[in-house]
């Protein structure tokens, strides 16, 4: 292991594309610090430290910043835009046939696509970028519980001051978008997965220095032991697929003889990755948000409804939450993998090249093989899901860990997949230079 690793560093083009995108990383890191214009840095610290793991309804895009989101820095809205720009584009490709048919174009119909995913993350950002700055304006942005140092983040309400705050906000979204882009191109992996890997991975030492400063040395063991086991179980799940065997027929073009091999049709029990943990928070966060926005000036009782979904809905450890939590996740599922897998589609592309799963007839006949298999592969897949987002809600109602509890949620799903890919492609490009990977 020890001289593989060595020989990554023996390699000036792997070395020079690790530093590059370690570089990046770093920039993203020192960006999530920067302060906002008109933002009073020492009454954010000072909530933050006030109100140390409680992040209200911002929970899951503080944890995809980084912590840069509660700071109100330049990167506060991090990487969340373009992940919702791009849910959207891929589920609209459903809905609107052109965004389909550019899909089916290759490579020039996927940079329009990708063209259209930045024009609508400029937009998410300018949107997201106001409701953050209206809300830390309000006072609300750590919960209402809050001291009065976190009514007063902002030190001017000017209307020049607050589009500074928006632009600023924005252009770092941008930025952020470029950075991505960056390590795609020239460093290893997918850009935009390595800096949400970073900015989820940054608040690993917080949330494990904070369960072993207030539960003590013997429950931060149990949660580093029980952390090593989820990884494990998660590494093992995401691995997971079903093999669905394919044939395919020989064909005379001239005089050369085509096909006659036989493959695959892999099938990953998590096929939805983490999409439905990202859309069931956004759906639960609906309510909440409009509440929070609907609570009375002060003297007056809140609205009947207002105090059920505060009571109900805005706590992880509420019974009723984490069951609608739960449903939300298997539903979004089976929702995700139904548009991202077409089995008509799979059944139409074998046909047309002379290829057929061995005892099922070509046609309809294999497109409802595959829609049978797929039903009752996503089913373990989803009820895994629903219990590895469930964890850190688990562990706040059993220890009282933050609700960002590491070893759980989007965050384990996305550190360990990206690990994963990562560690693939270093080990692909090792083995186009010295025929050995990582591992022998």
């Amino acid at each position: 292991m020890f001289s593989a690793i060595a020989r990554i560093f023996r390699t000036p083009d792997l070395r020079k594309k690790i530093g590059f995108s370690l570089g990046i990383v770093a920039l993203f890191r020192l960006g999530s610090f920067i302060p906002s214009p008109f933002v009073d840095f020492g009454n954010v610290q000072a909530c933050l430290a006030a109100n140390q793991g409680t992040s209200g309804l911002y929970e899951l895009v503080n944890l995809f910043s980084g912590g840069a989101l509660l700071q109100l820095s330049v990167f506060a809205l991090g990487i969340m835009p373009y992940i919702t720009a791009s849910i959207i584009v891929q589920l609209l490709r459903v809905v609107i046939p052109h965004f389909e048919t550019l899909y089916k174009e290759g490579a020039s119909g996927q940079s329009t696509l990708t063209q259209y995913t930045r024009y609508l993350t400029i937009a998410l950002g300018i949107l997201q970028s106001t409701t953050l700055i209206t809300v830390a304006r309000s006072g609300a942005l750590f919960g209402t519980s809050s001291s009065s140092e976190c009514s007063q983040l902002i030190t001017n309400d000017a209307w020049y001051a607050i589009m500074l705050m928006v632009i600023t906000m924005t252009a770092g979204t941008g930025v952020i978008m470029w950075m991505g882009e960056l390590i795609t191109e020239r460093g290893i992996g997918n850009g935009m997965s390595l800096l949400i890997f970073t900015s989820i991975a940054a608040r690993f030492p917080n949330s494990l220095g904070s369960i072993l400063n207030q539960k003590g040395l013997d429950t931060f063991l149990i949660v580093i032991a029980v952390g090593l086991l989820v990884v494990a179980a998660v590494v093992f799940v995401e691995q997971s697929q079903r093999r669905i065997p394919v044939q395919y027929a020989k064909r005379m073009v001239g005089r050369r003889t085509y096909g006659g091999n036989n493959t695959y049709i892999p099938i990953k029990v998590n096929m939805a990755g983490v999409v439905p943990v990202i859309f069931a928070s956004s759906l639960l966060y609906l309510p909440a948000l409009i509440a929070q926005f609907n609570q009375p000036s002060a003297g007056q009782a809140p609205a009947a409804w207002v105090s059920w979904v505060t009571n109900n809905l805005t706590k992880g450890d509420h019974p009723l939450y984490m069951l609608m939590y739960f449903l939300l996740i298997v539903g979004f599922t089976y929702f995700y993998v139904a548009i991202t897998f077409n089995p008509e589609e799979v059944a139409d592309n074998m046909k047309k090249y002379g290829g057929f799963i061995p005892g099922i007839r070509a046609g309809r006949p294999t497109a409802e093989y595959l829609d049978f298999v797929l039903t009752r592969v996503t089913l373990p897949g989803a009820l895994y899901l629903g219990l590895i987002a469930l964890l850190p809600l688990i562990a706040f109602s059993v220890i009282g860990a933050d609700q960002n509890f590491p070893f759980g949620g989007a965050s384990i799903l996305i550190i360990v997949g990206v690990g994963l890919e990562t560690v693939k492609q270093i080990d692909s490009q090792l083995q186009q230079r010295h025929y050995e990977g990582l591992l022998r």
